[in-house]
């Protein structure tokens, strides 16, 4: 493997060498704003460490859902349970699948119940114009749930009138004595105006399932628009999600489980001006709807079904003074859930005597009311100091105050030193306080996580490349994890203090002259080190299964004219499953109106698990081809 790692850092040499004066790929990159919920920042004067995705970037993937492009994002660690987005555990920086806050637009779609249903997104890739990776603390900016970092996807119409359609299949030599086969199709149609836009888009994925009960079905519809009005833009979002598929070994080995989930999300805001303030009043609701069988074949033995409704109204506000840039804002959120079982009681013999109903998590309902203040001091022209205030009141847990502060300082016009300190907080899901099941147990006695977090880095912005290093330090209390003592024991969730975690994060990216062989390359990697105190005698189930070392790189160059090939590596080691290397590949072709590609995932044929009990896909080969007709 030090032969792949040499070659992309000599390609990336090469490209920083050889690119004209008149390429402007990173000063674009430099100058994207991040969508921060009040304040607006210029990717290159954030003094946090953000990731971009950009839609060029998703466009040279050899990836078909949101799960597979952010496996390439530096720091995040994506726990597949099968290709093709079905389910995944986000984490970032070390922390849970339950710390990681995911918005659309700015609009939370966090799921009380649990995080595993955090991805359930109504999108497909042909949706996002880019992704912002918020690494570190979040409550400052976000609220509660954004302990670790926060993930915001950023949709809008498209500029031009178009229509466009897509399909794509596959084809896994399996290890089960067959070949399967994946397929997928995809459509959608742009309406933009002067004063008024829509897109709808409608997208399909399936798949036969590379092992014993692992087929999936994937719909997403998506709708966006907007409306210039006398009082200001009004946006509005809706989409809808159906997942079914086979969920072997996701949460019990050799398991004949299987799920079904709805999920559907709606908002409008108005962007408006009143009186020197932008002013951005904000509706939403999401609803989820999980049908889990423990026993495919027999659903009677064990049923979950939990619903969810989130609904939330918010109001954020900004205004230039002459002391720099003010932001304020107000947010009530109610969460609701409605969760009951089904089950199968045998006598001592195994045959069945009766059926009983009653609750999985039960029926409850909380709320949320939050108020943000921050503001943004910029002194002696390369100085910038941004401290803020988030006051929370929680219906179950009282007042919380989470404080922060923003820093960085211009060395020269390239190079700046930047440094962030937050407090951070995480409320318990329903699954954390009152499941009971098999081999789980809530805790109705849990208290919220809490974190203070430290980081400290340096960031260069230069024409054609640019990079960071970064340190941070995360001081975490009461925080929850899944523990037994022994393995004849169901896992129960607990409060653990003195959780300390700290990580270097190094990432290098260039982007070069169309004309010439390099387009892009890139290296990252990350290291994190987490210790666990008070677990003596004592299993840990998540705060200890975190990534150790992490590599990736990426390389995309043009093969002959229109013809591109883009390759991704990774390499992951975690603390408690065996390390990996995993290399994907694509081969596209791209036109004004059409573009195909051919793209192989895992070409290495690499055999790895990244959640439950899972071993993921060997090589898998995919071809698809897109059309766009603007009219």
């Amino acid at each position: 493997m030090k032969k792949h790692l040499l070659a992309v850092t000599l390609v990336l040499v090469y490209g920083t060498l050889t690119a004209q004066e008149d390429s402007i790929r990173t000063i674009e990159m430099a100058n994207v704003v991040i969508s921060e919920n009040r304040m607006q920042t210029p990717f290159s004067e954030s003094a946090r460490s953000i990731h971009l995705v950009t839609r060029e970037m998703i466009e040279t993937t050899p990836a078909q859902s949101i799960n597979e492009l952010l496996s390439y994002v530096p720091g995040v660690d994506i726990r597949q349970r099968g290709p093709a987005g079905v389910q995944a555990d986000l984490r970032i920086r070390g922390g849970t699948f339950e710390q990681v806050l995911v918005l659309i637009n700015g609009v939370k779609v966090s799921d009380p119940q649990t995080g595993h249903h955090l991805l359930n997104l109504p999108l497909d890739r042909n949706n996002i114009e880019r992704i912002e990776v918020l690494k570190g603390p979040g409550a400052r900016v976000y609220g509660q749930n954004a302990f670790a970092g926060a993930i915001n996807i950023v949709t809008k119409v498209p500029e031009q009138r178009s229509v466009n359609a897509g399909v794509y299949g596959g084809d896994f030599a399996g290890g089960y004595g067959q070949d399967v086969g994946s397929w997928g199709a995809n459509a959608g149609i742009s309406l933009p105006g002067e004063n008024y836009g829509q897109y709808v888009s409608v997208a399909h994925d399936r798949s036969d399932g590379y092992r014993p009960n692992s087929d999936s079905r994937m719909t997403n519809l998506f709708y966006q628009s907007y409306a210039k009005t006398q009082l200001g833009t009004l946006n509005f979002l809706g989409g809808h999600t159906l997942r079914d598929f086979g969920a072997s070994g996701f949460y019990v080995e050799n398991s004949e489980e299987y799920e079904e989930t709805r999920t559907s999300l709606v908002s409008v805001d108005l962007d408006a001006e009143i009186s020197e303030w932008n002013v951005r009043p904000r509706l939403y609701w999401r609803r989820n709807h999980d049908n889990y069988l423990f026993v495919r074949s027999n659903p009677a033995a064990f049923n979950n079904i939990h619903t969810t409704h989130v609904g939330g109204a918010e109001v954020n506000a900004t205004r230039i003074n002459q002391w720099g840039l003010t932001g304020l804002g107000i947010e009530f959120r109610n969460e609701y859930i409605n969760s009951n079982n089904i089950r199968q009681v045998r006598d001592d013999t195994g045959a069945v005597v009766d059926t009983v109903t009653g609750p999985a998590l039960g029926e409850w309902n909380r709320s949320i009311l939050g108020l943000f203040a921050e503001h943004r001091f910029y002194l002696f022209d390369r100085l910038d100091v941004t401290p803020g205030l988030y006051v929370n009141w929680f219906s179950d847990f009282g007042w919380n105050y989470f404080p922060g502060l923003d820093a960085s300082y211009d060395i020269t016009r390239e190079w700046k030193l930047y440094g962030n300190v937050g407090r951070s907080f995480r409320i318990p899901t329903y699954t954390d306080l009152y499941y009971n099941g098999p081999s789980n147990v809530g805790n109705d006695q849990l208290e919220p996580e809490k974190a203070w977090t430290y980081e400290g880095g340096v960031k260069y912005f230069g024409e054609y490349v640019w990079g960071q290093v970064s340190y941070f330090y995360r001081d975490g209390s009461q925080l929850i994890d899944w523990v037994r003592t022994s393995s004849e024991q169901p896992w129960q969730p607990q409060n653990f203090y003195n959780v300390a975690t700290d990580g270097l994060e190094v990432e290098v990216n260039g982007r070069f002259d169309n004309e010439h062989f390099v387009q892009a390359a890139s290296l990252s990697y990350t290291y994190l080190n987490a210790n666990l105190g008070q677990t003596e005698g004592v299993e840990s189930r998540y705060l200890l299964d975190h990534l150790n070392h992490q590599f990736i790189a990426s390389l995309t160059h043009r093969i002959w004219n229109n013809v591109q090939h883009s390759a991704r590596l990774r390499y992951l080691d975690r603390m408690t499953q065996a390390d990996y290397w995993v290399l994907d590949s694509r081969v596209y072709y791209q036109t004004g109106t059409w573009d195909a590609f051919v793209e192989a995932t895992n070409i290495t044929n690499t055999e790895y698990t990244e959640a439950g009990f899972v071993q993921m896909p060997g090589r898998w080969l995919r071809l698809g081809v897109n059309v766009r007709l603007q009219y």
